[in-house]
C-alpha cells in the first residue's frame, strides 16, 4: 500500500460516520448498517462512490451489499488494498 492508501481506522471511521451523517460514536463496532443505522441504498452508493475516491480502488456493489458492520467496510477495504 502507499503512503495514499493506508488504512487508518480511525480515519476511516470518521469517514464512514461523516458520509452516513451519523454521529461518531453511533458507528461502534458492533452497530448494524442497515438496521440499526437506517441506511438505505442511496447511502449505500454514497458510501461506496466515497470510499473509491478516497482510497482509489473499485468496490463492486455486491461487495458492498455483504457489508453489515463497521468492521466489514474495513475488512473490505483491507482486502481490496492488499493489506
Amino acid at each position: 500500500m502507499s503512503a495514499e492508501t493506508t488504512l487508518d481506522v480511525s480515519e476511516l471511521r470518521e469517514l464512514v460516520a461523516d458520509t452516513l451523517d451519523v454521529e461518531l460514536s453511533a458507528l461502534t463496532d458492533d452497530v448494524l448498517l442497515i438496521e440499526e443505522l437506517g441506511v438505505d441504498s442511496v447511502v449505500a452508493l454514497e458510501l461506496m462512490v466515497t470510499l473509491e475516491q478516497r482510497y482509489g480502488t473499485r468496490i463492486p456493489e455486491e461487495e458492498l451489499g455483504s457489508v453489515r458492520t463497521f468492521p466489514d467496510i474495513h475488512v473490505l477495504l483491507n482486502r481490496k488494498l492488499g493489506g
